[in-house]
């Protein structure tokens, strides 16, 4: 049987139960921190060469320079082409939705003008008797980064999917180039992966992985430039070396287990929700698959699709480690308290599996993302339905988003002060820079009140 545990939120334990079950060890593994900054040093210190060096070591690739380590895009093209016609039509159709989506995204520039209307007589623009002077103007400028490295996977599992979520935002930024870097141990390369590439417009493919190829993107080498941010998911060594390259350039974020949390008013069929558990199970063992009901009659047939289900599962060892290790079917009072539960627990993926689903939306405040009713699968998000399936995990959704395109623009302010304006506003800043102590700022600011 699977030794998946079974909390009851009336249950005098319960907190402290949820939050042992909720607990994920995020303390860095002193091993891989050491083994990942002594990469990062080298890659800095010795570039192509400790590339090289790596990829011979961890990915068994017989290789003795940058050239046999990039993909050229006439190879990434033969890769589309070459994709049977089930396959590419699912990734063009796929690509086409997310594209559609985060279209919506992008920010706008934006100004305003203020007029001189409240300043003192006397002090208009233009009184110098020289030409008019513009209004005092504030604003946004928004403009995409320059270029951005995108890590894809690879090894034990390929994700052509993260190749989509994380390129097509750029490129509806306006990202002027993308790097990619994907391991090909013993040398296998994913078409797939290839393929989507080619299909989204990605510049430069290099056959690095780990956290060598995070210290590339980084720091930059004689053949990889360097990037502005790092996007992408990774292995432990991947994100200890993101952690730590943050401030020389962006990251997306330091991703966690995968999440589902179900809140099921018992009229889902079983098999439904002991799949979509299974969905995010079978990611890594670390996985987390929760549900949320209040009809324990019905948990109890969802425990036994689990039971009958997992032998079908070609990766039922994954599932039954990460189901034991921290999954859970929880007994609530309601829907309304699986709302609350589902809140503290600020899941990477929510599903509302009840009627009338879209009425119980508002009462979830803290979801990477919210799959409203029963056909909305958690999986159709991972690939083809159109919002990003780069989430905020153990519970950062509180306080994070999905990646988007925001995360590949930046703002800048404008400001443009009057000669009137800057009397008034010089002032004011010229008192609050005093009250700091900082007589340079006050001094700046007086200047143009004199003038």
């Amino acid at each position: 049987m699977i030794g998946i545990k079974r909390l009851v939120s009336t249950d005098s334990d319960f907190s402290s139960r949820l939050d042992a079950l909720l607990a994920f060890e995020a303390a860095q593994d002193e091993a891989v921190e050491q083994t990942v900054a002594a990469i990062l040093a080298d890659v800095r210190q010795r570039g192509d060469l400790a590339l090289v060096d790596y990829t011979r070591r961890f990915d068994g690739l017989s290789v003795h320079s940058m050239a046999e380590l990039e993909i050229s895009r006439d190879q990434l093209q033969r890769a589309l082409v070459e994709l049977p016609d089930e396959q590419r039509q699912a990734l063009e159709a796929a690509a086409k939705r997310v594209r559609r989506y985060h279209q919506r995204q992008t920010l706008q520039s934006w100004q305003y003008e203020e007029g001189d209307e409240d300043q003192e007589q006397g002090e208009q623009s233009g009184s110098n008797g020289g030409a008019p002077e513009r209004a005092t103007m504030l604003g946004q400028k928004v403009t995409p980064l320059d270029r951005v490295g995108l890590y894809v996977p690879g090894g034990k599992a390929s994700y052509p999917s993260s190749v989509l979520m994380n390129a097509i935002p750029a490129r509806v930024a306006g990202v002027g180039e993308l790097i990619m870097v994907v391991p090909t141990p013993a040398g296998e390369q994913n078409p797939l992966v290839l393929a989507a590439a080619a299909l989204v417009g990605v510049d430069r493919v290099f056959t690095i992985g780990g956290a060598q190829a995070i210290a590339a993107l980084a720091y930059g080498t004689r053949s990889i430039p360097q990037v502005d941010k790092i996007v992408g998911p990774g292995n432990a060594y991947v994100a200890a070396a993101k952690r730590r390259v943050f401030g020389v350039v962006g990251i997306d974020m330091v991703a966690g287990p995968s999440e589902i949390l179900i809140i099921c008013d018992g009229h889902t069929d079983p098999d439904w929700v002991a799949m979509d558990l299974f969905s995010q199970a079978e990611h890594d063992e670390l996985a987390q698959s929760i549900l949320l009901c209040p009809d324990r009659a019905y948990i109890e047939q969802v425990a036994a699709a689990l039971e009958r289900l997992l032998p079908t599962m070609p990766r039922q060892r994954v599932i039954r480690a990460a189901l034991e290790n921290r999954g859970a079917l929880i007994a609530v009072r309601d829907l309304d308290e699986a709302c609350r539960i589902a809140n503290r627990i600020a899941p990477e993926h929510l599903e509302l599996s009840v009627d009338d689903a879209d009425a119980w939306v508002h009462k979830i405040r803290h979801a990477g993302a919210i799959f409203i009713g029963r056909h909305s699968s958690e999986s159709l998000g991972d690939y083809c339905a159109g919002p990003n399936h780069v989430l905020p995990t153990s519970g950062s959704a509180r306080f994070s988003s999905p990646l988007g395109v925001y995360d590949f623009q930046k703002r800048s302010s404008l400001i443009r002060v009057s000669q009137a304006a800057s009397k008034t506003l010089g002032r004011i800043a010229a008192t609050l820079a005093d009250g700091e102590g900082l007589p340079a700022h006050a001094r700046a600011a007086r200047y143009r009140v004199d003038g």
